[in-house]
């Protein structure tokens, strides 16, 4: 059984590793999406693999960091790419989270990365 909780904040960011005429390399932000699935048994007894509010709880300290901040300010997060974003999510809720195993990062409603752990 898989569930998927879904979050949304706005940042700003700015990609520091293009070429200078790139239009990342200027400051700019996005309505991010993250969506958060873990994957486990259906517990026969509750009916269900796990709280939703568990999720939110683990996701919530990361909120905090990134809503309405400046990405690049962030440890781990000096070129935040999609793909680093997700990584550095993953990093952070997999302890709290045993059975996270994809972290999807939307910054447009067309343009997402998957990160299935690993990495």
């Amino acid at each position: 059984m898989e569930l998927r909780r879904t979050f949304q904040f706005e940042a700003a960011h700015r990609l520091t590793q293009v070429p200078s005429g790139h239009k990342c390399a200027r400051l700019h932000g996005h309505s991010f999406q993250v969506e958060v699935v873990v994957e486990g048994p259906l517990d026969p007894q509750l009916g269900w693999v796990m709280d939703y509010a568990d999720i939110k709880a683990a996701f919530a300290p990361l909120y905090q960091q990134l809503d309405h901040n400046y990405l690049n300010d962030l440890p781990g997060l000096e070129n935040p790419t999609s793909e680093l974003l997700a990584i550095w999510i993953w990093q952070r809720l997999k302890p709290a989270l045993p059975l996270l195993t994809e972290i999807v990062v939307a910054e447009t409603c067309t343009a997402r990365c998957v990160y299935r752990g690993g990495a």
